[in-house]
């Protein structure tokens, strides 16, 4: 009720109202100051009355009827404004008004649809970046998924096709020495099985990379543990885990962490020939410790390596 009151029509009655009681007041005291100053024989007080009664009245029908009529035009202007906005709101950009006056609400009509031009030709553009980024984002996969392939080849010729290579040379060895020389087939025997372990390790390294286990926004330590239970399904190997269920970090640094574990146990089942790995995560301060430690063949003795990776990264503060 109250926003009706208030609309424009309204506004144009009360102003109306205000011309109306400007007029009155100013008519009054021009025929008081006539019936006090010159007693005029036609002029009496209730005259007065009358006649003031008579005009408030008629004023007040003039003002509602002016102010109705003469709102009735701008009123629908600043309707069909507000149908504008609205449907930019929307996301409509096409909509528009056209006006054949020359005023300022004309003036808002001509920057308004003129924004909505502008707004159409941004949602043009952004169209047809949101495209091009999606074809650059096809092209990027090609290029990764070729990339991982020849990866993939090459590794498998370096590794698990040069082992089966050696099985096979192996094996015919073995055959042919089977009645002449049992003994030597039989160490012949057990190189191809050692081979062939070796071949399946290295097997299941390429398989961990190609098709990696994914964080899919859980926490870090759950992605760690869903590694570690996949890979003893796998491998014949102890896991150790000491996790720090707390830990708090943001999604990049994690991924960046979880990427870093996976490498790491890939290379112990590739090359250390471990049957025994312990890992360890936690944060003290604003450091972040991964410790991975396996009981494989390690590096060369002569130099001061340990076998134990220490690594730490750098949290939101800063400080490293």
């Amino acid at each position: 009720m109250f926003r009706h009151i208030n609309g424009i029509r309204y506004s144009y009655i009360r102003s109306h109202f205000y011309a109306m009681f400007i007029t009155t007041v100013t008519l009054l005291s021009v025929l008081l100051s006539i019936y006090v100053l010159f007693e005029p024989t036609w002029l009496s007080a209730a005259s007065i009355f009358v006649f003031i009664s008579l005009y408030i009245v008629l004023t007040v029908i003039i003002s509602i009827y002016a102010g109705f009529r003469s709102s009735g035009n701008l009123k629908s202007r600043l309707d069909s404004l507000s149908v504008l906005i609205t449907q930019y709101a929307n996301g409509n950009y096409d909509s528009s008004i056209y006006t054949d006056k020359e005023d300022e609400v004309t003036r808002i009509v001509n920057e308004l649809n003129e924004l909505g031009v502008k707004m159409q030709n941004q949602v043009k553009s952004m169209q047809r970046m949101a495209d091009e980024k999606s074809e650059f984002a096809k092209s990027a996969h090609k290029t990764a998924v070729i990339e991982e392939r020849q990866r993939l080849a090459r590794d498998l010729h370096d590794a698990v096709s040069q082992q089966l290579f050696a099985l096979t040379m192996m094996s015919e060895a073995a055959l042919k020495q089977m009645d002449q020389n049992p003994h030597i087939a039989k160490e012949q025997l057990q190189e191809v099985a050692a081979s062939a372990l070796q071949a399946q390790t290295e097997m299941r390294a390429l398989l961990l990379h190609l098709r990696p286990v994914h964080l899919s926004g859980e926490p870090l330590t759950h992605g760690v543990k869903k590694l570690i239970n996949e890979l003893r399904q796998k491998c014949q190997i102890d896991f150790h885990l000491l996790l720090d269920d707390a830990l708090v970090l943001n999604e990049t640094v994690e991924e960046h962490v979880f990427r870093i574990i996976q490498e790491s146990l890939s290379n112990i089942l590739r090359h250390a020939k471990a049957t025994d790995v312990k890992l360890e995560l936690y944060k003290r301060e604003h450091e972040v410790f991964v410790h991975i430690r396996d009981n494989g063949k390690g590096f060369d003795t002569t130099k001061d390596i340990d076998k134990k990776n220490i690594l730490w990264f750098e949290d939101d503060a800063g400080t490293q």
